[in-house]
């Protein structure tokens, strides 16, 4: 696979991404994209894998294992007995997301020059719809986003492309280049690739996946940077 160069602070930025095009819209991943939700998931996790009798999982594999939603996931782990763990971990979620979340060094300045910059932003995530919004809503972050979507509001959940479409409703933006998927795993890759938009891994990445995103950023405030390089260019 081919490697894309990662932005980091000190490089040229704008050269460097020159061969973006310029976006109209921004649709960001959540958990440790723009926040930093691993304490909580990592703990939900092991309660619900001790409940059900199985081993808890390191945070390598917790990081490793958790980027698709619940209900594709919960019943290959847990076969038939997934529903009994999707409620076992939805209690523990929910008792401490709220008081372990936290945004991510310079996610909340990027969100405001993306809006001061006149773009259109929205969040696609695997996270269950009412658990992403209620994480919006408690970080005041609901004037930034057009819509959030979360796992099970769309009929597929990402690597599908069914999010980026109801995300983008009412919008007057069609998914294509001019808009921007960000995550920090193979599957945000995966489902901007499939509605044909430009991605790009940020946070350098849990897992890069089998494909090859169009440019990689270190941290926020260097896709900020970058943001900033491509308003500045020309209208296509």
């Amino acid at each position: 696979m081919e490697r894309v160069a990662t932005l980091s602070p000190g490089m040229d930025v704008a050269a460097e991404a020159s061969h973006l095009p310029r976006p109209r819209a921004i649709l960001f991943d959540w958990d440790n994209t723009l926040v930093d939700t691993w304490p909580c998931i990592g703990k939900a996790t092991n309660i619900t894998l001790t409940s059900m009798g199985q081993q808890p999982w390191t945070e390598a594999e917790i990081r490793e294992r958790v980027a698709g939603s619940l209900r594709d996931t919960f019943p290959k782990i847990y076969g038939d007995r997934w529903e009994e763990a999707r409620d076992v971990y939805y209690r523990a979620y929910e008792a401490v997301h709220l008081e372990t979340l936290a945004p991510l060094p310079g996610a909340q300045d990027l969100l405001a020059r993306a809006i001061d910059g006149g773009l259109v932003l929205g969040v696609v995530s695997n996270k269950t719809g009412r658990y992403l919004r209620q994480e919006v809503s408690y970080l005041g972050w609901d004037r930034f986003f057009v819509r959030a979507v979360g796992a099970q509001d769309a009929p597929r959940d990402k690597p599908a492309p069914d999010p980026i479409f109801m995300a983008l409703e009412g919008s007057n933006i069609e998914p294509g280049p001019h808009v921007w998927f960000v995550g920090d795993a193979g599957v945000d890759i995966e489902c901007g690739a499939a509605a044909g938009c430009t991605t790009i891994l940020l946070h350098g990445g849990v897992n890069g996946g089998p494909l090859t995103p169009h440019q990689r950023a270190a941290d926020c405030a260097t896709f900020a940077a970058l943001v900033d390089s491509r308003l500045d260019a020309p209208r296509a």
